[in-house]
């Protein structure tokens, strides 16, 4: 019989994805999600070499100007632009690879030894916050805390930071009956600030009266993230054999009750992370430590600097004066490891799965969401950016800048593309999409090394999140205090009707047709789809 991730009572109103059980087999079997048996199948395997077939007849078959006189230097143009964005995608892969087979194997085998000669921690503290989840998710959260517990036989508490009685009730009930018998305490902290910062602010302080020891270990965890088995032996032990690390961040994989195309999506998502994460920590950083699940030491976590970041992290702006974040807590822990020169990695063998119940047909979900992540990627990389790169590493800071670089960039194809389409050759939108179609493939095969399984639709998928997250973060620029988080009890940053209030939105959105102008116009100009007039010829 097959392995199972947990024991999900018949009456509860999902199941697994199949995707999740995949990815759990494969991690309980000892697969790595490169392996070939695990998802090139004959079937997949038939489905990609039809789709290139399908775009070779293409290129065979329509009209091709692309090395046309008039247009050539165009293609060119693209094609420079596309070999160096290609190439740091490259130097992410190759990174990656070699955190995966060189690096991170002798870190594995020295934390497994140090495992299996008995160290255990002095103490694990997970510390959750939640808000109205669903009766079955919170119990199968607690289920697999409470496994990895009696697992390792660590004393551990589990602190909750809870928003309302609901989630206590459901908790209380559930430990009573499955936690009487473990090394186990749970402690509640009603907030009385709405908010998740305050309510991660308020269980710190309460860790800090209680007075942890500073190698202790602290887990931050959500209310919907459930932890795969041995989640804490291949976590822990990596504290004990490195000092100086200071916060770790976990695989992710994702359990999507919604339209299918967005739980691909996610899918794809997650493969990105794994690729960039393995890539970021081979220089002893990452460029986020994720709220889902992160494992720090305690010594910084119960200071007051550290608690007081979480619970008012703020940002001065020009245009939006003093301005509280409203999500993003990963982020602020994240900036303020950075600013302490802290030692941080990804652990690609410890997984939790996420659970994502989304209705509809997901579009607003999918934008939400990118609003959020790219608000907040934009927010805090303005102030690492000025930590600098001997600060925080020159690698770490460059893929920082390069976000930002990487928005205006992948704007530029489309309008260069549509721009010939309708200025010089309508067929040119054609020759375009082929490319599309056979450059995102490409980029497919690398993130499918990354997945457990094969998405033919991955290309199509990838392009529109590549367009709409760059487009996504042009709009945010201009926007850094506009602030919606639906998952929190739709949360959204205070939006006065002043006089003032309006008149900066009117500034943002000028500030934001003035910079699309600008990209356009430069780009038309550069490409030479538009050809300026010589001011001498009127003097």
């Amino acid at each position: 019989m097959k392995p199972r991730l947990l024991n999900i009572p018949k009456h509860y109103k999902f199941e697994q994805s199949k995707e999740a059980i995949r990815s759990f087999e494969a991690l309980k079997s000892g697969e790595k999600y490169q392996d070939y048996p695990t998802k090139w199948t004959k079937k997949n395997i038939l489905h990609v070499s039809i789709y290139f077939a399908l775009c070779f007849l293409l290129v065979l078959n329509i009209p091709n100007n692309l090395w046309d006189p008039s247009i050539k230097h165009i293609t060119f143009t693209l094609g420079g632009l596309g070999v160096w964005r290609y190439s740091w995608w490259l130097v992410h892969v190759i990174r990656s690879e070699i955190y995966q087979h060189k690096v991170f194997p002798k870190i594995r085998t020295n934390a497994d030894k140090c495992w299996d000669d008995g160290w255990r921690p002095r103490g694990v503290h997970f510390m959750m916050t939640t808000f109205l989840e669903k009766r079955e998710t919170t119990e199968l959260v607690l289920q697999s805390i409470c496994r990895e517990v009696r697992d390792t036989q660590i004393h551990t508490t589990l602190w909750l930071g809870s928003g309302a009685e609901y989630a206590e009730k459901i908790m209380v009930a559930y430990l009573k009956q499955h936690a009487k018998d473990l090394p186990f305490e749970f402690v509640m902290i009603r907030q009385n600030v709405s908010g998740k910062r305050m309510a991660i602010g308020l269980v710190l302080r309460a860790m800090s009266r209680r007075g942890i020891h500073k190698d202790d270990l602290i887990v931050f965890m959500d209310g919907d993230a459930v932890l795969a088995p041995g989640i804490l032996n291949k976590c822990c032990p990596l504290f004990k054999i490195d000092p100086q690390l200071q916060a770790v961040t976990t695989d992710e994989e994702v359990i999507c009750y919604g339209p299918q195309w967005i739980q691909s999506w996610l899918i794809m998502r997650f493969s990105q992370r794994r690729l960039a994460m393995q890539s970021h920590s081979l220089s002893n950083k990452v460029l986020t430590l994720t709220g889902r699940m992160s494992v720090f030491r305690a010594n910084h976590l119960t200071k007051y600097d550290f608690i007081r970041m979480l619970e008012a992290d703020h940002l001065r702006h020009w245009l939006w004066g003093d301005f509280r974040f409203l999500s993003g807590d990963d982020k602020s822990t994240w900036y303020y490891m950075l600013t302490q020169d802290a030692k941080m990695l990804y652990v690609p063998d410890a997984l939790v799965y996420t659970i994502e119940e989304i209705e509809g047909l997901g579009i607003e979900r999918m934008t939400q969401n990118l609003k959020r992540w790219s608000g907040n990627m934009l927010r805090n990389g303005t102030r690492a950016l000025l930590l600098g790169p001997r600060k925080i590493n020159w690698f770490i800071w460059w893929c920082v800048l390069d976000q930002r670089i990487a928005m205006w960039t992948m704007l530029v194809s489309p309008i260069v593309a549509l721009s010939v389409t309708f200025l010089k050759d309508a067929n040119y939108i054609l020759a375009y999409i082929i490319w599309i179609l056979v450059s995102r493939m490409c980029l497919s095969l690398f993130l499918f090394r990354y997945s457990n399984s094969v998405h033919i639709e991955w290309p199509i998928i990838l392009y529109i999140n590549q367009l709409l997250n760059a487009a996504v973060k042009v709009y945010c620029m201009a926007r850094l205090s506009k602030q919606r988080w639906t998952n929190r009890g739709n949360q959204s940053s205070d939006e006065g009707n002043s006089l003032a209030d309006r008149l900066r939105d009117y500034m943002a959105f000028y500030m934001t047709v003035v910079w699309v102008t600008l990209l356009i116009f430069i780009t038309m100009w550069y490409t030479k789809i538009i050809i300026l007039p010589n001011l001498g010829d009127y003097f």
